[in-house]
């Protein structure tokens, strides 16, 4: 048993020790992560420090090699991922990932697949129109004729409809002119202020200082430092080593 109950403050997500490989190269490497109910955590480091992989094995997307993950107090490495997702862990994926060919209307309504409530499906739907004005005015547009920001939009927006309980963001700022990556930080609170927890993998440093409550920093695959981003991290050593290396 891996695991120690949690009696102070309840764990929306855990992982134990995680290990993950791509055939014999350690990506990740004895990773434990804590997110409590309704809060924003972010995971910096630079590009291939392993940040996308803990989402992928969150997920279900990648296999671990060793190590639990819990959410919403029960094991769920090793689950199918239609499960995980019926759960409300929802990944929001680098490069969003969208269907090109379809309107921006089919693709939120492919993010509420696994849901029969069609009543709330539509209250949800304009929720996300509300968040995003210009996903309404765009509904019957090919996603591939959008900016790279309605793209990203769009990708949260599919994520939403799925009713996450945690939603996993991977570089969202990625591509992104500066202009549109000032937009999404009150995107992402807000969204955290609904209660929806947050796991927020980003390279942008400045992005997770303005929405992350706690984070961790990676390097080569295992955590480094973690701590309260605006007390404990923004002049931190740790993550100038883990951008700039050494």
């Amino acid at each position: 048993m891996l695991f120690e109950p949690t009696s102070v403050v309840n764990m929306l997500l855990e992982t134990k020790d995680i290990t993950v490989h791509y055939a014999k190269a350690m990506a990740v490497n004895n990773v434990s992560i804590q997110v409590p109910e309704g809060s924003l955590v972010a995971i910096i480091g630079s590009n291939g420090a392993g940040k996308s992989t803990i989402l992928k094995a969150l997920s279900g997307l990648h296999p671990l090699s060793s190590g639990e993950i819990r959410f919403r107090e029960q094991r769920i490495d090793g689950m199918h991922i239609h499960k995980i997702v019926k759960r409300g862990l929802i990944h929001v994926p680098e490069g969003r990932r969208l269907f090109p060919d379809l309107t921006v209307f089919s693709n939120l309504n492919l993010g509420a697949y696994l849901r029969k409530d069609k009543a709330a499906i539509t209250r949800d739907m304009e929720g996300v129109f509300q968040q995003f004005p210009r996903l309404k005015e765009r509904r019957f547009q090919r996603a591939g004729t959008l900016s790279g920001g309605e793209q990203q939009m769009l990708a949260i927006g599919r994520a939403l409809m799925g009713k996450p309980k945690l939603l996993l963001m991977d570089e969202p700022s990625l591509g992104l002119a500066p202009i549109i990556v000032d937009e999404l930080a009150p995107v992402i609170k807000n969204i955290n202020s609904l209660g929806v927890g947050v796991i927020l993998v980003e390279q942008n440093v400045p992005l997770v200082l303005k929405v992350a409550d706690k984070g961790y920093v990676i390097h080569l695959g295992k955590i480094i430092q973690e701590g309260k981003t605006k007390d404990e991290l923004r002049d931190s050593e740790a993550v100038k080593k883990a951008y700039l290396g050494g």
